[in-house]
């Protein structure tokens, strides 16, 4: 007997050291995500935090659900506002007459009339301040000739930005069927808005302002007054976009900036407004208090570069991005090694924008990212007569 129970004695403590290390796996693991779901208490159901210059994400909560994102919307038209800009198609001057389809938009307006004319800086204005669902049917209309044509345009833009969980079906955000879009396609779309049009910032920081409505009836001033409550509330906001209808509650795409960092808070159906904002200045806080941003656009030691059976010995290059990389962590991003990695000579010929190398980043012997290396001029491949006449001008001089 006494044998039977030593060696049930002895099979219970095999058997909780073998679980014991299970368990504490279990509570760990468990533990890690707890931390990493309260890194951030916030009310709304869908929200992401995403870094503006590398689009690194910080926080993200339920951030790929479909929901109706209201005037958010906006973000994109005026993404196509000024890619028609920058193409040259529409100017800031231009006037644009308000049609009688433009003018009949319900929710958010500035009370265009139809036949009234309103300039693209005014238009914008109204977009980005009063969130004018008029001005955003007046711009499409302009741009397009009609509204279901700039949508078209809206969701082609948003499929080119990897926006997979969005369909446009208007470009102001009132409530429509499959009308839709994500936390993260919100911060995609706002990123390469600020991004590569920073002077949104112009547009959207305004608090207040008039504007005149010139029509039949005379003319008459109307005050802007900026939805966007943060640009009043939180001293490192530089934008962007509010929203709030009856189907998507209350919603804001919230950017700000902070010791060369700037951040995209994007918050989807909160509750009320006040809950809205609150959610994105937490988000805001602790990306700020989490990032460290590392930026390097120096040239030293790309060129010049050796040019092999060219017309020119050697080309000038340089570096096709600045690089920027972001650190949650605490790491010392000062001591981030750049190694440039050129195979030369290069061969001719060689045209301007080839890749000729990289600039290649490390940190703690890891390699963290990288920037190509290009020429910045041509170079063509030395013939016959190019060999002649440098030997001659060897030979006799």
């Amino acid at each position: 007997m006494k044998r039977i129970h030593a060696a049930l004695f002895a099979l219970m403590m095999i058997l909780t050291c073998l679980l014991m290390p299970l368990s504490k796996v279990h509570a760990d693991n468990e533990s890690e995500e707890q931390t990493t779901q309260a890194a951030v208490e916030v009310s709304a159901p869908s929200v992401i935090l995403m870094e503006a210059s590398t689009g690194t994400v910080i926080f993200e909560k339920d951030a790929d659900t479909a929901r109706p994102p209201a005037s958010v919307t906006k973000i994109m038209t005026m993404l196509l506002i000024f890619d028609a800009l920058e193409e040259g198609t529409i100017h800031l001057e231009d006037d644009v007459t308000v049609s009688e389809y433009a003018a009949s938009m319900g929710g958010s307006q500035v009370f265009l009339e139809p036949g009234e004319t309103q300039s693209v800086d005014t238009m914008l204005k109204c977009i980005a301040v009063a969130s004018a669902n008029d001005a955003c049917v007046a711009m499409a209309e302009y741009i397009c000739g009609n509204e279901e044509e700039f949508v078209a345009r809206m969701n082609e833009r948003a499929k080119g930005l990897g926006m997979e969980n969005t369909v446009f079906v208007n470009c102001n955000g009132l409530d429509a069927d499959g009308h839709v879009t994500s936390a993260r396609d919100i911060a995609l779309m706002s990123r390469e808005l600020i991004t590569k049009y920073p002077q949104i910032h112009d547009y959207s920081m305004i608090w207040m302002e008039n504007i005149t409505h010139k029509t039949n009836k005379g003319t008459s001033e109307f005050g802007l007054t900026n939805t966007n409550k943060l640009v009043r509330q939180y001293e490192y906001t530089t934008g962007l976009k509010t929203g709030s209808t009856g189907e998507a509650k209350f919603c804001v795409s919230a950017t700000a900036e902070k010791n060369g960092i700037e951040l995209i808070a994007v918050v989807m159906g909160a509750e009320n407004s006040k809950e809205r904002f609150a959610d994105a200045v937490k988000l805001l806080n602790y990306g700020f208090g989490k990032c460290q941003l590392y930026t390097d656009e120096s040239t030293e030691g790309i060129s010049p570069v050796s040019v092999e059976n060219g017309v020119e010995d050697t080309l000038d290059a340089g570096r096709a991005d600045v690089f920027s990389y972001l650190d949650t962590e605490g790491t010392n991003v000062s001591a981030i090694e750049r190694n440039v990695q050129i195979d030369s000579p290069i061969s001719a010929p060689v045209r301007k924008g080839d890749v000729l190398g990289y600039l290649v980043y490390e940190l703690d012997g890891r390699e963290i990212g990288k920037t190509e290396i290009i020429a910045l001029e041509d170079v063509e491949k030395a013939g016959y007569l190019d060999y002649l006449s440098d030997t001659i001008k060897r030979v006799f001089l």
